[in-house]
């Protein structure tokens, strides 16, 4: 099956969507040429991913080839198992589940949509040029993630996009992932120890980064030692070391917290990145229910403005954007599949054996379309779908939606991650009107992240809202 894969490797995705529609339970084994060692078993059932990700949680690990892949990510959450990612998992939750550290990164989000975004997105409105908002995207939530982990800003965004050597490595980085997916081992570790190819790009990026974040470490060590123990809520990397200097034990040494930067790099930037890329172009392209969300804005809170403070109530009455949101992540999961191995044999909910360290591969980008689980209108873009009939929010079951991960590995940030796409979608949208440059159609990037590989060409106008027979219109 090799040889198809390379030659569709453009539409690899829907690829595998369309293979997995013709298979029992949307499971069936990928087989590759004997000297490869790749031998998997995908499947997109979500009975199969409930299996695995809850009821047989400590069956289905990572593993070490798992590690070898991701390399980048060190010892970090999304790579450890058993009692690394127990630790890692129980520092965050104490972290993320502090207000202070939630209103720490509401405040500086809005500071850069104030600063930065809006700023930027006049600058571009005034020239009348078009601009990749996806580039913009990316800018924006790297700024962001650099100031709630480690408590510096790049200044990504500005009106010349200036070159961010640490910014593109980290793309880079994830690009080489995605190959080290797609090509036997013996290849790319060849490749590896000859230092050509993807895998010499992949050294010089790691290289980069890490240059970035270790000088961020000693510089962050540095102005511990100058300041006193009752210092307020500040960035992660800060509040890590203070528990270390409150217990008078260093317990994180750089190379951890350089891997807990790198994991919460993937975490709170790429997928933020390509949540709002795809929800902006969906909107974009649905005038109706953009129409519909500012509407409800208004209903809500009367004027729209970026200044107006909104807090985490009044984000929830936003019933029909969070609605949006769950569509686009639905149709475009910014992890677009995951990859398990077994400990011990099984046998799945599909009735398919599993061997011991049996490699699965669960695409979570085919389970959000298919007719089986989302109904004929699977591929429609449609924000009703998550709306009951009282007004509130649908909630389905995570191993059907499952952008945000299952059972014990559920996402521990995805009330954070809503919150900033809300801020940020609103932002945009009180005060432009983005149209996707005709002709420009999104293509999906080979990356472990959906993004577009030829960017989001638009164009962004002033919006200009009235009334007209008591509903909110607008004009562009």
């Amino acid at each position: 099956m090799l040889l198809p894969l390379f030659w569709n490797l453009w539409q690899v995705h829907d690829l595998v969507t369309e293979a997995l529609k013709q298979q029992h339970r949307s499971t069936c084994e990928f087989m590759g040429p004997w000297f490869t060692n790749m031998n998997y078993l995908v499947t997109s059932d979500p009975m199969n991913v409930h299996h695995m990700m809850s009821k047989c949680f400590d069956n289905y690990v990572k593993g070490q080839e798992f590690h070898e892949i991701f390399e980048a990510f060190g010892d970090g959450i999304f790579n450890a198992d058993s009692e690394k990612w127990k630790y890692n998992r129980s520092l965050f939750h104490s972290i993320f589940k502090q207000r202070d550290f939630e209103l720490f990164q509401k405040k500086i989000i809005q500071n850069k949509l104030e600063r930065s975004l809006i700023p930027l997105f006049d600058h571009v409105q005034q020239q009348g040029s078009v601009v990749d908002l996806q580039d913009v995207f990316n800018r924006f939530t790297f700024n962001n993630i650099c100031s709630v982990v480690l408590g510096c800003d790049p200044n990504c965004l500005s009106i010349d996009f200036p070159d961010v050597a640490c910014e593109k490595a980290f793309n880079q980085i994830e690009e080489c992932i995605f190959y080290r997916h797609i090509v036997p081992k013996s290849v790319w570790k060849l490749q590896k120890w000859l230092q050509i190819g993807e895998e010499k790009k992949m050294t010089k990026a790691c290289k980069v980064f890490d240059q970035f974040v270790y000088a961020n470490i000693e510089s962050r060590r540095k102005d511990i030692r100058k300041c006193s123990k009752n210092m307020e809520m500040v960035d992660l990397l800060t509040t890590l070391m203070k528990e270390e200097k409150g217990s008078q034990v260093v317990v994180h040494d750089d190379k951890f917290l350089r891997d807990v930067a790198f994991n919460l790099f993937v975490a709170g930037r790429d997928t933020i990145t390509s949540a709002l890329t795809w929800l902006l172009y969906l909107i974009a392209t649905h005038p109706l229910v953009e129409a519909k969300i500012l509407e409800q804005i208004k209903e809500n809170f009367g004027t729209i403005n970026i200044e107006k403070k909104l807090g985490i109530y009044e984000l929830k009455k936003l019933v029909y954007l969070h609605g949006a949101i769950c569509e686009a992540l639905r149709l475009f999961p910014p992890i677009p599949f995951e990859r398990k191995q077994a400990i011990k044999g099984d046998i799945l909910p599909s009735g398919h054996i599993v061997n011991p360290n049996t490699i699965i591969l669960f695409f979570l980008y085919s389970m959000g379309r298919f007719e089986e689980i989302w109904g004929k209108d699977c591929l429609e873009f449609k924000p009703e779908r998550w709306i009951s009939e009282r007004g509130g929010i649908v909630h389905t079951p995570s191993y059907k939606f499952i952008s945000y991960n299952a059972g014990p590995r559920t996402c521990l940030g995805k009330d954070l991650s809503f919150i900033q796409i809300k801020m940020t979608t609103i932002a945009i949208l009180s005060k432009y009107c983005v149209q996707v440059v005709d002709g420009h159609v999104p293509i999906l990037s080979h990356s472990i992240v959906i993004v577009m590989k030829n960017g989001l060409k638009v164009k962004i106008t002033k919006m200009i809202f009235f009334l007209k027979e008591d509903k909110l219109a607008y004009l562009n």
